[in-house]
């Protein structure tokens, strides 16, 4: 079994394993010609279930054959233009090797005796976020697993800026708008908050907080003699892409002595951008800031940070162990990232960006992001210009919220159903991959375009294949009532 192990003696074992797996995916990839099979749960469970873990197949040779036919034949594929549903990105080869050294070295980026220059690296990389988002000289942060756990690891914070004794958790409020991030609400649960905690704040029909009613929120909760926690502004809801009003929404937290948190995981892609980076000024009055690399930098997952103006901050997240950080190291001053983090153990995924930026640069990855806003753009008014659709708002960032309308049906039940058949019968196909949402109630589908690959014409390719599928269920909804 020590053949297995990863050293000195394996080195050329391991060459050729790794060789044949990225043989194997590069073919797989090569032979994509759809996003996804079209395969369903109760085909595919009972091949996985069939297979005896207790007997191994004795080389990885066998198990990447095996793995094709329970896995890879079948996985969802982002890298396909026709992927058109969540917040997933391709990915960037220089992105990808980082992704084999790391996992390869294996380094644990808690203390500086597990990882050495992987701390460095991270630190490095910190610096240069924050540079770009303009948080000043104090600032700090740490990567983090993904947006949730940095949402929840800035309130967290926040809570404890507030200063407020367990007894007087109740009090506190976090305000954010009706179209922020669900983590915001799991956090104020994680952290012991009141089921009133978080307050949710009305949006304009560009779905962007309305800041008017933030401040009424704000004045209210004072004269209640609650405590104003937290404002979380988004730069760049999951559905719309909106981007709330960042300076009007700083100061009426600088009014209230009130931390500012951005959520900024889907938005921070613009901090690379040449010609949007204005979409977001007022980030660099946050207090602290989320940012999702594997979203608009386009890294593998996971890849995120969460970013704050005074890195002193961190502190609330600090407890030491003798066995791994003791008080000593850090007045020794050993940058050890566990006094700055939630996670203990942690991946390299710094190396992920790192060798993206000296492979691409920072100009590489705006480039990317830019088309992707683009083409959201033309999508936009093609929807806009389809009598067979209804668009919700035009985009600032890279996603579209719409619904098939059919002409002769007027009850919104009716469609509801359409729609939903159409995205469930659309994914069956396996031709293209959409997400859905809801819209004051009602079935809405969703592109979220993360591929500079993707052009109009599949845009347009996808939208012909969903009034198919309509079209087809209301077919069959007349015959059956006949």
């Amino acid at each position: 079994m020590r053949a297995h192990l990863l050293n000195n003696t394996t080195a050329e074992h391991y060459r050729r394993s790794v060789t044949a797996g990225v043989e194997r995916v590069a073919a797989t990839l090569a032979a994509t010609e759809r996003p996804f099979s079209g395969i369903g749960v109760d085909e595919l469970s009972p091949a996985i279930d069939a297979i005896d873990l207790d007997r191994p197949l004795g080389d990885t040779a066998a198990a990447l054959d095996e793995l094709g036919e329970v896995y890879l034949r079948d996985a969802v594929y982002f890298h396909h233009p026709r992927y058109l549903g969540h917040l997933n990105c391709p990915v960037v080869i220089p992105a990808v090797v980082g992704e084999a050294v790391l996992s390869a070295v294996n380094s644990s980026l808690d203390t500086w005796d597990q990882s050495a220059g992987g701390t460095l690296i991270e630190r490095r990389l910190i610096d240069w976020t924050t540079d770009r988002v303009g948080l000043g000289p104090a600032a700090d942060g740490v990567f983090t697993s993904g947006g949730t756990q940095s949402n929840l690891h800035a309130l967290l914070l926040a809570r404890e800026e507030a200063e407020s004794r367990p007894e007087q958790l109740t009090r506190l409020r976090i305000f954010t708008s009706e179209c922020s991030h669900f983590s915001v609400q799991k956090s104020a649960k994680l952290l012991g908050l009141g089921p009133d905690a978080v307050v949710s704040v009305p949006v304009d029909r560009e779905k962007r907080m309305q800041t008017v009613a933030l401040a009424a929120a704000l004045e209210r909760c004072v004269a209640e003699g609650a405590v104003p926690m937290a404002v979380v502004a988004t730069a760049g809801t999951t559905d719309f892409g909106s981007i709330d009003p960042l300076p009007e929404i700083a100061a009426l937290c600088e009014q209230y002595a009130t931390w500012m948190h951005v959520d900024a995981a889907y938005g921070c892609g613009l901090l690379a951008s040449r010609t949007r980076r204005a979409l977001l000024d007022g980030i660099e009055h946050a207090d602290s800031v989320t940012v999702d690399y594997h979203k608009s930098f386009f890294q593998p997952v996971s890849s995120s940070a969460l970013l704050v103006r005074d890195g002193a901050t961190l502190r609330h997240a600090t407890y030491h162990a003798e066995y791994l950080n003791p008080q000593r190291m850090a007045e020794e001053r050993i940058p050890n990232q566990v006094d700055k983090s939630l996670q203990t153990t942690r991946r390299f995924d710094a190396l992920k960006l790192w060798m993206t930026l000296r492979t691409m640069g920072s100009d590489g990855i705006g480039e990317l992001f830019d088309e992707v806003c683009d083409l959201a753009g033309d999508g936009w008014r093609l929807l806009a210009a389809d009598p067979r659709y209804d668009v919700v708002v035009r985009p600032r960032l890279s996603t579209l919220v719409f619904r098939y309308v059919p002409a002769r049906v007027t009850a919104p039940a009716t469609i509801d159903r359409v729609n939903l058949y159409a995205r469930k019968a659309l994914f069956a196909s396996g031709e293209a991959v959409v997400a859905g949402t809801k819209v004051g109630g009602r079935q809405y589908l969703k592109f979220t375009l993360l591929n500079p690959e993707t052009t109009a014409q599949d845009i347009r390719a996808v939208l012909d294949l969903i009034a198919g599928h309509a079209e087809q269920y209301l077919g069959e909804s007349l015959d059956r009532a006949s």
